[in-house]
């Protein structure tokens, strides 16, 4: 309705985030906060995406993996995306399959065990068994042992400064990626050639983060603490009745907490704050840094920060937090 004066681009051209006028074949598109060039590409666990004319063409991946984190002090986060948290002292079944009524052979049974890390009743996930038929793996006290054989499964196990990784096929069915940081974080990573039904802990894996809940009964339960009730491997174990809140037990801990894991809300996690929800992650590492209140308090607090730290690098950003003096790693030791 009136004139403004200033530059517009000329008819067929557009503005580019540097301020300059180009064709439509060469808009850059945009993804969490970042802009991507003509041709240019992401990938997510079930898509690639090419940018074409300032928009993502996605093409659907022909095997499709997701994961399931287990870490800390009983976080959880399932195959389709569910988070809770749980402090039960007794051994839980993170993922089988067999699961359906009309097929109840397994194939693969993962298994953690926990143990109360904290004065105030939390517990860590300290053990962790794979179940391959008769080939089993225990992984505990930073190390791990194998028993039985299986020549129906494939395994190679490698081994870094932080982790053990161990990958996993079972023909025909899974290809599964296991990583455990040999203290309290444990990821999941399968993708299945079958739509066999997985259970447990790590939900159902069908897509849909509503009916994770799902019981060993088959129903979905109306509350967490049930849910992780059913998947308890031993029932003669307690039943969990409530989830600690450790920082109302231990206030003095807590501006200790929110300071040192204030370090996923700065600068120099700021690259991933527009990819990955950093909030759950932050609350997760102060109430673990308050939990652990009987030694290994700093060791809590910094594999919480590393959780996010790798859910960056699965966004493709990668993020060098650590320092010689915050969460170090000691390779020079052995150089």
């Amino acid at each position: 309705t009136k004139c403004e004066s200033g530059c517009v681009c000329a008819d067929g051209l557009y503005e580019n985030l540097d301020g300059r006028c180009v064709p439509a074949e060469e808009c850059p598109c945009e993804y969490g906060g970042l802009a991507y060039r003509k041709g240019e590409q992401i990938q997510t666990e079930c898509e690639i995406c090419t940018c074409t004319k300032g928009k993502w063409k996605c093409v659907q991946k022909s095997v499709c993996s997701s994961t399931c984190n287990l870490y800390g002090e009983g976080h959880i986060n399932t195959f389709d995306g569910q988070r809770f948290v749980f402090d039960g002292n007794c051994e839980y079944i993170l993922a089988m399959d067999g699961c359906s009524v009309n097929r109840p052979v397994s194939s693969f049974k993962i298994v953690t065990e926990n143990v109360i890390c904290g004065k105030s009743g939390v517990t860590c996930s300290r053990s962790i068994s794979i179940y391959l038929g008769n080939l089993t793996f225990v992984l505990r006290d930073e190390t791990f042992t194998v028993s039985g054989v299986n020549p129906g499964v494939r395994y190679n196990v490698k081994k870094n400064a932080l982790h053990l990784m161990f990958d996993i096929i079972i023909p025909g069915k899974y290809n599964m990626t296991l990583i455990w940081n040999k203290h309290m974080n444990f990821f999941i990573k399968i993708s299945r050639e079958t739509q066999e039904t997985i259970c447990g802990l790590c939900g159902n894996y069908n897509g849909n983060m509503k009916d994770d809940f799902e019981t060993r009964s088959k129903y979905v339960a109306s509350n967490e603490l049930e849910f992780v009730n059913s998947w308890k491997e031993n029932p003669l174990c307690g039943d969990v009745y409530f989830v600690v809140d450790p920082c109302s037990k231990n206030p003095y801990r807590k501006a200790w907490a929110e300071k040192t894991c204030s370090v996923i809300n700065s600068q120099v996690f700021s690259a991933c704050h527009n990819k990955v929800n950093r909030m759950p992650y932050y609350e997760a590492c102060v109430r673990d840094s308050c939990g652990c209140d009987i030694g290994g308090d700093c060791e809590c607090m910094c594999d919480a920060i590393a959780v996010y730290a790798m859910a960056c690098l699965d966004k493709g950003i990668c993020i060098d937090w650590r320092t010689p003096e915050f969460c170090p790693v000691y390779c020079e030791y052995y150089n």
